[in-house]
């Protein structure tokens, strides 16, 4: 990238700021999700992503800072589809201050290599629909609304 802003493999020391960034998400995700729990709560195994080989944790960085994140695991595909395994991408996030400057997309394109040397065919992630900047940056990159997951709530207050 250009701009003194590059993109590499996550690595262990990178971890306090990968934490601070799953707790941006978080953050932004709780007035979309009612079902979040209260108080502090992690999405991933971001250690554990990071050391393993069905997963790529990519960072960009500017200087010296982790300025946005993102990752691709391979999983297992519904029994009932025309491919066995697809890269998942999750954990996309950028400070606030790098947005709009294409960030998202260098980590979308390292991770769509990455998936496509393991063989993989099949991209795939998910949006809270009510996430307007993000469902415009994947559509930006080239990804299509598939399908809609709808909840049910008995209880009025969630």
């Amino acid at each position: 990238m250009d701009n003194g802003i590059e993109i590499r493999e996550a690595v262990i020391e990178d971890l306090p700021i990968l934490l601070k960034f799953e707790q941006e998400i978080i953050l932004a995700e709780r007035p979309m999700d009612p079902t979040i729990r209260k108080g502090k709560v992690n999405y991933y195994d971001l250690a554990g992503l990071i050391t393993s080989d069905n997963a790529q944790v990519l960072v960009v960085c500017s200087g010296t800072q982790v300025v946005a994140s993102g990752y691709a695991l391979i999983k297992e595909a519904r029994h009932y589809l025309d491919h066995t395994h697809y890269g998942y991408l999750g954990f996309m996030y950028t400070l606030p201050e790098f947005r709009g400057k294409g960030v998202n997309g260098k980590i979308i394109e390292g991770l769509k290599s990455w998936v496509l040397s393991k063989g993989l065919t099949e991209i795939r992630l998910t949006v809270y629909d009510d996430n307007e900047p993000a469902l415009s940056a994947y559509e930006k990159v080239g990804f299509k609304k598939h399908i809609v997951e709808m909840r049910l709530a008995n209880d009025p207050k969630s």
